[in-house]
């Protein structure tokens, strides 16, 4: 007699789904979905089209999940040297380089797609160069050519906003400029605080992030002078009339916290502080885009 399966053990097609859903980053991808839906808001005074909506987070999700698992291809030697990734699919073996290529393609031509046909071709040529980005200027050189990797990198990664706002629109606007540049600087600080938590495991695999080519001290001060950067940068939206008061009264006390975070990193550090600054900046920006669209909807009115 064959011996019957377990309910409580997981088959191998769902340990293989769940290792291809683990490539797609998808926690990160959440992130980047709350502003492309803030940007769709944004662009327009009321109900954002059902469509677009649809598609075009469908699409570009599709599209940033490729991405993430081209950043898994790439990085699968290091991956597997790095304690925080060591245990990703590709270094323990749970896919194999030809099939994670194949869905890495598979998903983002299939996001490409969706956005070209459904969407419009603006949307759906922005978020190729984004996945581009990414996946192959920042990860495959960007990352192990300079300490400045993710500062010019990290346009790639503050577009979703802007995607969100030609989705709807079909035009590239001004004020969605100011959302990227929002993510824009958020992403150094949010970063360099990781990289200073795993200095010692980057030096180990030779990716000079600033940590490791400038020391701790001076990414922590670089990290204090981004906050205050990040700081103006979330009131330009409020200086163009984009957003009321309420945005104006939360973006400062979000921006207040960061700053103090970022203080006291730098004259206040004790071991493990530095993951802690990391972990408050997913919620800063988290929360920022919730008041963002919040605002909105009770400033349109």
């Amino acid at each position: 007699m064959s011996k019957p399966i377990s309910l409580t053990q997981p088959t191998t097609i769902s340990l293989q789904w769940r290792a291809y859903f683990e490539m797609t980053k998808p926690k990160v991808v959440a992130l980047m979905l709350l502003t492309v839906l803030v940007g769709m808001c944004l662009a327009l005074p009321h109900t954002v089209p059902l469509q677009p909506l649809v598609f075009g987070l469908l699409g570009i999700g599709l599209m940033s999940g490729s991405a993430a698992a081209f950043n898994h291809l790439i990085d699968r030697r290091i991956d597997g040297l790095m304690a925080r990734t060591y245990n990703r699919p590709l270094p323990k073996g749970k896919i194999s380089t030809v099939k994670a290529s194949t869905f890495a393609v598979s998903i983002g031509l299939l996001g490409f797609v969706l956005l070209y046909a459904l969407v419009n071709p603006l949307t759906a040529w922005l978020t190729f160069a984004s996945l581009i980005g990414y996946a192959v200027i920042y990860t495959a050189y960007l990352k192990r050519a300079t300490p400045q990797n993710i500062v010019i990198g990290g346009l790639a990664g503050a577009m979703p906003p802007l995607l969100g706002w030609t989705a709807v629109t079909n035009e590239l606007h001004g004020n969605a400029l100011l959302l990227v540049i929002i993510i824009f600087t958020w992403t150094p600080p949010h970063f360099w605080a990781l990289a200073i938590h795993r200095q010692k495991e980057y030096a180990k695999v030779d990716i000079p992030m600033l940590p490791v080519t400038h020391g701790i001290e001076f990414t922590k001060t670089c990290i204090l002078l981004y906050t205050l950067l990040l700081a103006i940068a979330c009131l330009l939206p409020v200086l163009v009339g984009m957003s009321g008061p309420l945005y104006l009264i939360g973006s400062t006390l979000l921006s207040c916290g960061f700053i103090v975070k970022a203080w006291q990193l730098k004259y206040r550090d004790k071991p493990g502080f530095a993951m802690n600054v990391f972990k408050f900046s997913i919620y800063h920006l988290m929360i920022l885009f919730i008041v963002l669209l919040v605002d909105h909807y009770l400033w349109v009115n």
